[in-house]
């Protein structure tokens, strides 16, 4: 375990369930990032939730305490940017099914954002949704556009009485209409742990992944070779194997990390 910890030179972090709840930042979580500094590893906090914007992130985090920049936020829209710019750099015409915060986001890295002939249908967490809309993008897909889905999240978490209807449920939606598939992107997929790769300038395997959640957080940390770090109050058990260590908080993994550099 030494020696993995030894090769960790960049934390990338999941927010909600792992350095916050809701509203409510954890107290480990701020001597947690002087820890990261000290040790001069960097940090990057990931989220799928697509209905805001990095610089929104930046200032929710900047409420809380936390000060960062917008390159040290990815969330599942700027993943969803760097895999088309990747993949297909001709497509610029984009049909959405998200926020405003969203579309203005994918605005500033140079794509249109259009009602007719779009080359790609992005859905997203959209808390507007609008049906005549779904109808419009369920159409566009079977038209054979390009689809992708942010993120495969079916429900966003939340402290509030009520259930937050996500990405994943919508493109459940479209698929049954359409009878096609989305590229699914954001956790687990590992290109968003490639995005963090190419901005910090480490590999895969000199990252590790801290989060919550076992099929999103841990599955992409396993499927990208990096360093799986489970957080976790309660046992777990049966795929739980998949995390590389389980630990209660950020606290416990910062004990281990300086351990290792001692």
């Amino acid at each position: 375990m030494q020696k993995e910890l030894k090769k960790i030179r960049h934390i990338a972090m999941d927010m909600d369930g792992t350095i916050y709840q809701g509203g409510k930042l954890f107290k480990e979580t701020i001597p947690f990032l002087e820890l990261l500094n000290g040790l001069n590893i960097g940090y990057t906090f990931l989220t799928n939730n697509s209905s805001r914007s990095a610089s929104d992130y930046v200032t929710k985090l900047k409420n809380m305490g936390i000060e960062i920049t917008p390159e040290q936020i990815i969330t599942s829209t700027i993943n969803s940017v760097y895999y088309l710019k990747a993949n297909h750099p001709g497509f610029k015409r984009l049909y959405v099914l998200g926020t405003d915060s969203l579309c203005a986001e994918l605005g500033e890295y140079g794509f249109e954002i259009v009602d007719e002939n779009p080359d790609v249908v992005i859905s997203a967490f959209d808390t507007g949704l609008v049906y005549e809309r779904l109808c419009k993008a369920a159409y566009w897909i079977k038209q054979g556009c390009l689809w992708i889905s942010t993120h495969p999240d079916v429900e966003c978490p939340t402290d509030q009485k009520t259930v937050l209807v996500d990405c994943g449920a919508v493109t459940a939606c479209l698929e049954s209409v359409c009878g096609c598939r989305a590229v699914v992107l954001g956790k687990p997929n590992p290109t968003m742990l490639d995005t963090v790769a190419q901005r910090s300038g480490v590999t895969r395997e000199n990252i590790a992944m801290i989060g919550d959640r076992l099929q999103t957080d841990i599955r992409m940390a396993k499927s990208s070779g990096s360093f799986g770090v489970h957080i976790s109050n309660a046992p777990v058990q049966g795929n739980a194997s998949i995390a590389d260590i389980s630990v209660r908080n950020l606290a416990e993994f910062g004990d281990l990390l300086l351990d290792s550099r001692t």
